[in-house]
């Protein structure tokens, strides 16, 4: 028997303390849902990139993939990002993530287009 998906709306975390409280103490579906609720919604992008980038140092797969589209979140909503803090942390996702590759290639893509970068174009070439 297939496990059936179930959508929800992302939950809309307001404080920080709820963020945090989730970093440290959220099982895989919540960390793995954390960076693209607090892309979406938390209002303190720099905030919200930083959780982002600690969550794309997880052994997990899902959750840092996830990271990354949590950052691509940011950059569409709020506009914000520290190119030389995202950047190395996306081209490693790259190169590491073979199984959720498409995943990190989306996250580039939506960044390169709402913050106007340049990163990996000729991996974005080749999808």
């Amino acid at each position: 028997m297939t496990e059936k998906l179930t959508y929800k709306p992302l939950p809309n975390l307001e404080t920080k303390d709820n963020v945090n409280h989730i970093l440290n103490h959220g099982n895989k579906n919540e960390l793995a849902v954390l960076a693209l609720s607090i892309g979406e919604y938390f209002p303190d992008w720099k905030f919200a990139q930083d959780i982002c980038l600690q969550l794309a140092d997880h052994n997990d797969k899902t959750i840092s993939s996830n990271a990354c589209l949590g950052l691509s979140y940011i950059a569409r909503t709020k506009g914000n990002l520290e190119k030389h803090l995202v950047k190395p942390i996306l081209i490693r996702e790259l190169r590491k993530h073979h199984d959720f590759k498409w995943r990190v290639l989306d996250a580039i893509a939506d960044i390169n287009r709402y913050m106007g970068w340049k990163l990996a174009h000729k991996h974005l070439d080749d999808k």
